[in-house]
């Protein structure tokens, strides 16, 4: 009995856990969410950017720049989908097209493809072969246009 008290208590705890963030995303308001999700993008963006002129050929190729970039954004990617809850497709400004609430299947699929690549693109990066960050790179921004096509308004 002595060893199930342990668990049982991980379990309350994980369940307690899993309780309040829920109760918490269903009391987000759209306009926050939103906020939140265009952050995680900026932030996306900011260290995208740099890593996508290395690999152009546009700005000086620095590994260790590219590895802290990439590690950044393996860290932000699991973070964007959280900023989709249901009712954030209206509220304030978006470029988040409708076809996400309706296809959130598919999206989150997406979304995922993404937190993948950009864990694999971290990986790589710490590896300093510029080749294969290249092309881990590309991999990534590929896993983003999917995303964007889709369900990015670009006007």
């Amino acid at each position: 009995m002595r060893r199930q008290r342990p668990i049982i208590a991980t379990l309350a705890i994980l369940a307690a856990g899993a309780g309040i963030a829920a109760i918490a995303a269903a009391a987000v308001k759209p306009e926050t969410a939103i906020a939140y999700r265009q952050a995680g993008y900026t932030m996306l963006g900011w260290n995208f950017g740099p890593m996508a002129q290395m690999v152009r050929g546009k700005a000086p190729w620095d590994a260790t720049e590219f590895a802290l970039r990439a590690e950044r954004v393996a860290q932000i990617a699991p973070q964007l989908l959280e900023g989709f809850p249901p009712g954030s497709d209206t509220g304030a400004t978006t470029d988040a097209k409708p076809e996400i609430w309706k296809n959130m299947d598919d999206f989150k699929a997406k979304m995922n493809d993404l937190v993948e690549q950009s864990k694999r693109l971290a990986e790589v990066a710490k590896s300093g072969d510029e080749a294969k960050m290249k092309e881990q790179f590309k991999q990534t921004a590929a896993a983003c246009k999917a995303c964007h096509d889709k369900y990015r308004s670009e006007e």
